[in-house]
């Protein structure tokens, strides 16, 4: 991977998204790279204000290429103490960008905020905590999931939701949640798999927005608790389960925060001869264990991914 860091503090306030860094790719037709970032940011506010990063890619002409990749959370403002650095929120956002034909693209991480209670704030992207990764090779027969379209606003209710009431208490992320079936095959040289998820979960406090009124339980403030389990699964020759790999993650999200990306992922993992095939599956299962009802946000506006995975072939 090679990194592209922000040099020098970048503020953007609320509008369209900001370009704090990018990358330039020249790629032949189905080349892939895998682009990873991260936006850190510091608030004028002590508000809580909307927080976006997102990862996207154009063509020569400047003609968008591709999906969008996207996570978001509420920035709680300069004063929080709760982040590892206090008042520095970092999220992360993970894309799988494949030419649609061959040429020269450009990549960018894209900052953004909004709130519906002011607009006389900033935030600004920290310099050398912000940044953008690119794959230095093509991501040979990498694969790419993604879970069915949930909007924002979601108050006709046909996101996926875990909780209690008319929630159910758990669900399958790119399995049983309306996901198209999906299964990856590892290239027939790879010696391993490296695979990675990105999650996104928000809360359903009274009132919001962001969720149908049947999933209000409780009024602002009580948070959720879920337990997240990424399975990557090599199936056998009658397409059954012939092993598991696991990584098991606790994610508690305050109302507060009310959207929050969880980052899973699991490396070297190793494709087993006895299998008879070197065909996988992947999802997530979330489990509700306490407090308000969780959204898993989906694709918004048929083009930007808010909860994705990769799974990307090892040579060595």
């Amino acid at each position: 991977m090679t990194r592209t860091t922000l040099s020098v503090d970048k503020e953007f306030t609320p509008g369209p998204s900001v370009n704090m860094v990018s990358r330039n790719l020249m790629l032949q037709t189905g080349e892939s790279r895998h682009l990873r970032a991260r936006l850190e940011a510091t608030s004028s506010t002590t508000a809580i204000v909307g927080m976006t990063v997102r990862i996207r890619c154009f063509d020569s002409s400047g003609t968008p290429a591709g999906i969008v990749s996207a996570s978001g959370r509420n920035h709680e403002g300069y004063d929080t103490s709760t982040y590892a650095k206090p008042g520095h929120l970092p999220i992360y956002a993970d894309l799988l960008f494949t030419a649609p034909v061959a040429g020269g693209y450009t990549c960018g991480l894209f900052g953004s905020t909004y709130a519906s209670s002011a607009t006389d704030y900033s935030l600004t992207a920290v310099a050398g905590g912000t940044w953008l990764e690119s794959s230095d090779r093509n991501q040979k027969g990498a694969g790419w999931w993604q879970n069915p379209a949930c909007e924002s606003d979601d108050r006709g209710g046909l996101c996926t939701y875990v909780g209690q009431g008319a929630a159910n208490p758990d669900a399958f992320v790119f399995y049983n949640d309306g996901s198209p079936s999906r299964r990856w095959t590892a290239d027939a040289a790879a010696a391993s798999v490296d695979v990675l998820a990105n999650i996104e979960l928000t809360t359903c406090p009274v009132g919001t927005a962001s969720c149908a009124a049947a999933m209000y339980d409780f009024p602002r403030g009580v948070g959720s608790v879920v337990d997240l389990r990424l399975q990557f699964i090599q199936l056998d020759t009658t397409g059954h389960t012939c092993r598991t790999h696991e990584q098991y993650v606790r994610k508690t999200i305050t109302d507060d925060a009310h959207h929050s990306v969880a980052n899973l992922a699991i490396a070297g993992i190793d494709i087993a001869s006895t299998c008879g095939t070197r065909a996988f599956l992947m999802r997530i299962h979330v489990r509700h264990v306490e407090g308000q009802t969780v959204k898993i946000d989906g694709v918004q506006g048929g083009a930007t991914s808010l909860t994705n995975g990769i799974a990307i072939n090892r040579y060595s």
